[in-house]
């Protein structure tokens, strides 16, 4: 990918509702958004990340307001965030993206095997979940 790409909370998605696939092999599958009615002003967002066997996403960021929660569903993903260790999450296991996160690192561990990624955010109405620079 070049340039900028965002996706973004109800309102202002940049896929469409049907699965958004890229060279890097990833599909992207947005699930729900919904705001809160006990919360004015924020936003809850789910989505799959699939990943064919050597899959990456582009190192990117989260916006300042989003809290992001991700649940390996199968396979295997390797992560890296805000310059920390680089890990790897098997199936069953989740870590939690804190605001304004640098997500540098996001892809299957596994060359041979796919995986799949369900990630949950809480933020601000109308803005963009995830910034991709390259």
């Amino acid at each position: 990918m070049t340039g900028m790409l965002a996706l973004g909370f109800a309102g202002g998605w940049a896929w469409t509702a049907a699965a958004a696939a890229d060279a890097r092999g990833q599909t992207v599958t947005p699930l729900a958004a919904q705001s809160f009615a006990n919360i004015p002003g924020k936003t809850l967002t789910a989505l799959t990340v699939d990943y064919a066997p050597g899959g990456t996403s582009p190192a990117h960021r989260h916006h300042a307001s989003a809290t992001l929660f991700a649940y390996v569903v199968s396979g295997a993903i390797r992560s890296q965030v805000n310059g920390g260790k680089t890990e790897v999450f098997q199936a069953g296991q989740f870590w939690i993206e804190p605001p304004g996160s640098i997500h540098s690192v996001s892809e299957n561990a596994s060359t041979t095997e796919p995986a799949k990624l369900v990630v949950v955010a809480v933020g601000d109405d109308g803005a963009a979940l995830t910034t991709f620079d390259n």
